[in-house]
């Protein structure tokens, strides 16, 4: 039986000859024919991703280790009282000796919803035609918002959650709120780690990594 599988690769860029470029069409371009501000471009794009992609795996690195190290940690500390705490699970902080510096772990479930979300959207319009005339704008708003989604089709789950805690004394709105409850489905958790230094003012700061957050 033949395997049509695929193995995905990734393309190898070739070997650019001296005195040229490869262009976007993999041609090779000889320097003399790329006009200066093309070069210059192309060595300021290629010289700043180059060093990016260092970082990024250098940032990749020391966030795995980070993460073994607080594991290792707090199952030392389990040790005293003669227990398994199981490794690398649970929401945790841990301080320097003198509190400046605090190191925070947080697990957060990721949230999808299944097709039951568009019936509880559905009865949430139903609401809003029958509170008002024509339904409320400001609130139609904020409905519309939450169901808002992204490049991919999904919506944003902590706007829909955001929802629930809207207490409407309503039944048909509790039976949206309730269908919501029902269409959340757990797909998988994801892991944050956070540094932060305490300021002047007592407040903990977060030690930034993120390029365009410093």
């Amino acid at each position: 039986m033949r395997n049509n599988n695929k193995i995905m690769t990734t393309p190898k860029t070739p070997t650019v000859p001296e005195g040229c470029l490869l262009n976007s069409k993999g041609h090779f371009v000889p320097m003399d024919q790329i006009p200066e501000r093309d070069q210059l471009c192309d060595q300021l794009v290629v010289g700043r991703c180059e060093k990016a992609k260092v970082l990024s795996t250098a940032v990749g690195k020391f966030r795995t280790e980070s993460l073994d190290d607080i594991a290792a940690f707090v199952q030392l500390s389990a040790e005293k009282y003669k227990t398994q705490i199981g490794g690398k699970k649970g929401n945790i902080a841990v301080y320097s000796f003198d509190g400046r510096y605090k190191m925070t772990r947080k697990i957060a479930n990721c949230i999808q919803f299944d097709e039951r979300l568009q019936a509880a959207k559905s009865i949430i319009d139903e609401c809003l035609n029958e509170w008002t005339a024509g339904g409320n704008p400001h609130a139609r708003t904020v409905v519309q918002n939450a169901f808002e989604t992204d490049g991919n089709g999904n919506v944003a789950a902590h706007k829909i959650l955001d929802l629930r805690s809207i207490k409407i004394d309503d039944p048909k709105w509790q039976r949206a709120m309730e269908a919501i409850a029902d269409a959340i489905k757990i797909v998988g958790t994801k892991t944050y780690i956070c540094y932060y230094e305490r300021g002047d003012n007592g407040q903990y700061n977060q030690i930034t990594i993120d390029p365009n957050k410093v």
